[in-house]
């Protein structure tokens, strides 16, 4: 590895060299190296007096090319920021107890990772479980006694056929896997242990965790304690037909005392995300009427305790709602959603009127410009979360009431202070297909001349309902700073833009999406800037595919790079981590029975036209689109003479293909590669 990456980057380093000239110290310059000094702010909680935040400082080890996730605190108005726990351990989930006197948190030094109560005014701190398998979704109960918290159970299936015994100090092969679940592995997870989540309570003093519910199904979080701290709220799906059926959740209430369950909701598509009101009274819960199509949007629902009286909230409201958190008052919910690639912290009364108190939430995703990004919110209104720019990752941010936000911590001024980034602006275009407006970003070389004219990379989003923003991204940072011109946008099919955008890819992707694309890079040439014989073009996951795409029906582009993409449509859903949603919401039916459908959309379809240069790029543990999918586009080209390459990233999943510093290097050192070998000086 070691080798190969010391040639990429030299080759990169030698594309910047060749279109930098001498106006910029190299110093002043990105560099691929420079990951490793990046850190973000993540999961921000504030305190229940509004006075403190805790939240995880995310930083990169250069040793073990490892994130070190460590808790700091700040107070809200900026001063006293300081470690709360730091140390080669990694610190995760920190959860304020209502009186505010304690932190909860996960952490883990050998084995499972343990829940750990820190107390504030001492700096004790108490290990509270001693569990086989991690915490997830741990909330404390209203009293500050009991934190619930997920589970996996593990279950213990009888062999099918049992070996014979071994004889004693023989080495045999590893035992086989038998597997019968219709979902048997993960992307980033691996092969799935044999078990299922449920919910579990222990004492904010430490003890054995009681489990509360039970059964095979998967119980899941976030979790609510009802006021009076005897009953929890949380969702699940335990239809019939759970393993076949991934979107019919409900929302259960479940008795801590009787570990008696009780429905509340019951219709066909998801119910989830419940919290309790602060009276007890009502729930506020998130879903939609499922209609089985690719993108449908989530919407705000509230109802009586007990089920009854159910009615939308969110009404005409045509973005997905995500996070609900009551007002202290219980007059009001919190949520945080996208806007044309932004995603904002919003409010709604319980009769539909809605605001938006902050945007720019984001930049915990260091690679590419998704939106991302979570939120909390104090007794008194004011909220805390992550906050970013075009250049700058998550730092932590707050709001309240109609005080303008403010950003109050700065974690890579001491980086970023000294690096000239390139300039990122907005550019909207008439998609060629229809007229249909369609927004993207254009980033600019760091040294960016007007009387110039700059290659180009066509960057595109995975999903594909999914969407792009005016948010830090290293990648394509990295890209400009080698002297390409970057363009990124959200064609249709991608989220932040309503329901009828969305789905105007339903049983339709790829296809006319490729016009917007098309016509984003015709507009951004039209404007004098890009030199139109050095035009280059990547995607990774469902930009991968659309990539592929591309390359299938033009050849003006000099070189390409298709990352984890899907080549082959009834290949891949017979072999990704979520078969029984792709065929069922993406194709309306299985491969054998539509296989011109399934092959109709196929980029190998199409590979028989291709002429352009071709590298691919997947990790070797990816689960949602299998490296099997870029194995067979490689062949393929192959046979046809195409020059190609196949990088492969040892150990690396779908969604954390860049997870490690050194593998975000790798990515974009080999993709410049690819490209300056094809383009025109």
């Amino acid at each position: 590895m070691r080798p190969a990456l010391s040639a990429a980057l030299a080759v990169a380093l030698a594309s910047v060299a060749s279109f930098a000239g001498a106006a910029m110290p190299e110093s002043r310059r990105l560099h691929s190296i420079d990951v490793f000094q990046l850190e973000y702010a993540d999961d921000a909680q504030i305190s229940p007096d509004g006075s403190r935040i805790v939240y995880v400082r995310v930083s990169h080890d250069i040793m073990t090319d490892r994130a070190r996730r460590n808790l700091w605190m700040v107070n809200s108005d900026g001063t006293n920021n300081r470690p709360l726990l730091s140390g080669i351990r990694s610190f995760s989930s920190p959860r304020w107890s209502p009186d505010g006197t304690r932190i909860a948190y996960v952490s883990a030094t050998e084995g499972s990772p343990q829940l750990y109560v820190r107390w504030l005014d001492s700096g004790q701190t108490a290990l509270l479980t001693n569990l086989t398998e991690p915490p997830d979704a741990i909330t404390w109960s209203p009293d500050g006694k009991f934190i619930a918290f997920t589970q996996l159970v593990p279950a213990n299936k009888p062999p099918l056929a049992p070996p014979p015994p071994k004889p004693e100090g023989a080495s045999w092969a590893p035992p086989v896997k038998v597997i019968d679940t219709v979902t048997y592995r993960a992307d980033g997870a691996g092969y799935l242990e044999s078990g299922f989540d449920h919910l579990f309570i222990v004492s904010a003093e430490g003890g054995t965790a009681r489990q509360l519910t039970e059964g095979d199904f998967f119980d899941g979080g976030p979790l609510s304690f009802t006021p009076d701290g005897k009953h929890i709220v949380f969702s699940a799906n335990r239809g019939a037909d759970w393993e076949r059926d991934p979107q019919n959740s409900e929302v259960f209430s479940v008795d801590i005392a009787t570990q008696k369950l009780v429905a509340l909701t019951k219709r066909q598509g998801p119910d989830n995300a419940p919290v309790v009101s602060p009276d007890g009274r009502k729930v506020a819960y998130l879903g939609f009427d499922d209609q089985l199509q690719g993108y449908q949007v989530t919407r705000l629902y509230v109802m009586d305790l007990d089920g009854s009286n159910s009615r939308e909230v969110s009404g005409a409201f045509d973005r997905d709602v995500e996070n609900p958190r009551w007002a202290a008052d219980g007059r009001g919910i919190y949520f945080s959603y996208d806007q044309r690639g932004v995603k904002k912290l919003g409010f709604t009364t319980l009769d539909g009127k809605i605001r938006t108190l902050a945007d720019g939430l984001g930049g915990t995703d260091l690679g590419r410009p998704y939106t991302s990004g979570g939120y909390s919110v104090a007794r008194n209104g004011r909220a805390a979360f992550s906050h970013n720019t075009p250049g700058r990752p998550a730092d932590v941010g707050t709001a309240a009431g109609g005080a303008p936000l403010r950003v109050i911590t700065a974690l890579n001024d001491d980086l970023l202070d000294n690096k000239t980034l390139g300039a990122v602006r907005a550019l909207d275009w008439k998609s060629s297909k229809d007229q249909r407006d369609i927004q993207g970003w254009v980033i600019e070389p760091p040294d960016f001349d007007a009387a110039k004219q700059y290659p180009l990379i066509l960057e595109i989003h995975g999903g594909p309902f999914a969407a792009y923003g005016p948010n830090y991204a290293t990648e394509l940072q990295l890209y400009a700073a080698a002297g390409y011109i970057v363009l990124y946008a959200n064609p249709r099919g991608s989220t932040s833009y309503g329901a009828e955008f969305g789905n105007l890819i339903h049983h339709a992707y790829p296809g006319d999406d490729y016009d917007d694309l098309m016509s984003g890079v015709d507009a951004l040439i039209a404007e004098g800037h890009v030199d139109a014989n050095n035009l280059f073009v990547t995607g990774g996951s469902g930009g991968g595919v659309l990539t592929a795409w591309i390359v299938g029906k033009t050849d003006r582009f000099r070189a390409a790079v298709v990352a984890k993409p899907v080549i082959n449509w009834s290949s891949f859903v017979l072999t990704a981590d979520a078969s029984n949603f792709f065929y069922k919401y993406w194709f309306g039916a299985p491969p054998w029975e539509k296989p011109e459908e399934y092959w109709r959309r196929s980029p190998l379809s199409l590979v028989g036209n291709v002429k352009t240069p071709t590298m691919l790029i997947t990790g070797e543990a990816d689960y949602r689109t299998p490296i099997e999918e870029s194995e067979q586009y490689y062949q393929a080209l192959k046979l046809r003479k195409i020059d190609t390459l196949m990088v492969r990233i040892p150990e690396a999943s779908h969604g954390g293909m860049v997870a490690r510093p050194s593998n975000l290097i790798a990515k974009v050192d080999n993709i410049l590669a690819w490209f300056g070998r094809y383009r025109q000086k």
